[in-house]
């Protein structure tokens, strides 16, 4: 029998949380890098590779840093193309935060050649 192990529970179970943001009353910029972000290619189901850069303004919440990397480990196994997965990282993020600006980018390793990088902001959202 296999045993799930708890690195495999944790991510499984994990939920993106979100805090009070301390300081409501001033600008300022939170970026995260996420350099181990991994993926599986939808047509070829080899593993993609990349560097999730989370930069954002807060309004009412922040991110709680431990469930992000849980959140984003989830992605490994996902069959996802880096267009779908930096939109849907976006997305999830800008729903449960509600930030005055933001921006992902999905900074992707080259394969065949090929180097791909994402960008997603709030900006592209008023056009």
């Amino acid at each position: 029998m296999k045993q799930v192990k708890y690195g495999n529970r944790a991510i499984t179970a994990s939920k993106l949380k979100r805090w009070p943001n301390p300081s409501q009353d001033r600008d300022y910029t939170i970026d995260i890098r996420f350099a181990e972000f991994t993926c599986l290619c939808p047509r070829s189901g080899y593993p993609d590779f990349a560097t999730i850069h989370i930069s954002y303004v807060p309004e009412k919440y922040i991110v709680e840093l431990k469930s992000l990397k849980l959140y984003l480990n989830n992605y490994r196994d996902a069959s996802i193309s880096h267009e779908m997965s930096t939109n849907q990282i976006f997305d999830d993020l800008k729903k449960l935060l509600k930030p005055r600006h933001m921006e992902v980018s999905g900074d992707f390793n080259p394969r065949g050649n090929v180097k791909t990088v994402i960008k997603v902001s709030t900006d592209q959202d008023d056009k």
